[in-house]
C-alpha cells in the first residue's frame, strides 16, 4: 500500500483576496520618482560671467550693446517668462493627397544603406516687449530636433523697433513699426507697413506668431515669391524686423512716433 502523504507533504491551499487574484502579484511594492536636483547655471563665457555679476540687468541691455548670446542659460536667466512656440513648417499626410500643417517637416535621404529619414523644426521666442528669436532643428527624430529649434531660438534675438508710422494715426504709442521695411530669404520677399491703432496684424497665420512675440500689434504685410515655403517665408519676416533696428532716423524724425527698442523708448 502506498503511504499516505503526510500534512506538510500536501499542497497549500492559495490565498486568494477579493477581486480573485493572488495578493502576491497584485500588491507589489512601488517605486518612488526619482528626484530631480535643480541644475546650478554655472556661465562658460564672458557676457554669462558679467551677467551673472550684476553687470547687465535686462536683455535690452545685452543687445543693444552687440553682444552676441552664445549661452541658452543667458536667456533663461534674464528672460524666464519668455513665450514658445513652433512654426508649422511640415505637412502631415491625408486623403486624397490633403493633409494639415504640423510643425515637424519629414525628409528622406537616399544611400547605398538605404533611405534614412530626418526631422526639421522652426521654433520662435519673445517677451512680447520688443525681443523675439528664430532657430531651426534638425535630427534624425523628432524631440532632438525640438531642443534643437528651441537652444538655437534663445541665442539667435534681436530687438525689435516699434512706434507709429502710419500717417493716419500718429498717436506715438509703440503698436505698430515707425516705418516701412522689408526682407529677403531665397525667394521670398515680406514687406512690412505701419498700420493705423486697431488694424490688427493683417498678415499670415504662421508670420502672425513671430510678429505677436515681438511685440507688434497694428501691421500690414505683403509677400512676393513663393511664400508657400513656410521656412524662408519666416527668415524673410524675420529679417525685416532685424532691418528695422539697421535705419538710422535723425532726431527730428524721431518726434511723434513714439519709438520704442526693447523696453527703452527712444522719441
Amino acid at each position: 500500500m502506498a503511504e499516505e502523504k503526510t500534512t506538510s507533504q500536501r499542497p497549500q491551499k492559495r490565498e486568494f483576496n477579493r477581486s480573485g487574484s493572488r495578493p502576491d502579484f497584485n500588491r507589489r511594492p512601488r517605486r518612488e520618482a526619482p528626484v530631480q536636483e535643480e541644475k546650478v547655471w554655472v556661465p562658460k563665457t564672458t557676457l554669462g560671467k558679467d551677467i551673472l555679476s550684476g553687470k547687465y540687468s535686462s536683455m535690452s541691455q545685452v543687445l543693444l550693446n552687440g553682444n552676441k548670446i552664445l549661452e541658452a542659460e543667458i536667456t533663461d536667466y534674464l528672460l524666464p517668462g519668455m513665450t514658445m512656440d513652433f512654426i508649422n513648417i511640415g505637412q502631415a499626410k491625408g486623403k486624397f493627397g490633403g493633409g494639415k500643417r504640423k510643425a515637424s517637416k519629414a525628409t528622406q535621404k537616399i544611400t547605398l544603406e538605404g533611405s534614412k529619414m530626418s526631422f526639421s523644426m522652426l521654433a520662435v521666442c519673445g517677451n512680447k516687449e520688443g525681443i523675439v528669436g528664430l532657430g531651426f532643428g534638425k535630427s534624425r527624430e523628432t524631440v532632438p530636433s525640438r531642443e534643437k529649434a528651441i537652444i538655437k531660438a534663445k541665442k539667435n534675438l534681436i530687438i525689435t523697433r516699434r512706434g507709429c508710422g502710419d500717417w493716419g494715426c500718429f498717436c506715438g504709442t509703440a503698436h505698430s513699426i515707425p516705418f516701412e521695411v522689408e526682407g529677403v530669404s531665397g525667394s521670398c520677399r515680406v514687406k512690412l507697413i505701419p498700420a493705423p491703432k486697431g488694424t490688427g496684424l493683417v498678415a499670415e497665420g504662421e508670420l502672425k506668431k513671430l510678429l505677436e512675440l515681438a511685440g507688434i500689434k497694428d501691421v500690414w504685410c505683403k509677400s512676393f515669391g513663393n511664400p508657400g515655403n513656410k521656412m524662408n517665408f519666416l527668415k524673410a519676416g524675420f529679417d525685416a524686423l532685424k532691418n528695422l533696428q539697421k535705419i538710422r532716423m535723425t532726431p527730428d524724425m524721431m518726434k511723434g512716433r513714439g519709438i520704442k527698442e526693447g523696453d527703452k523708448y527712444e522719441g
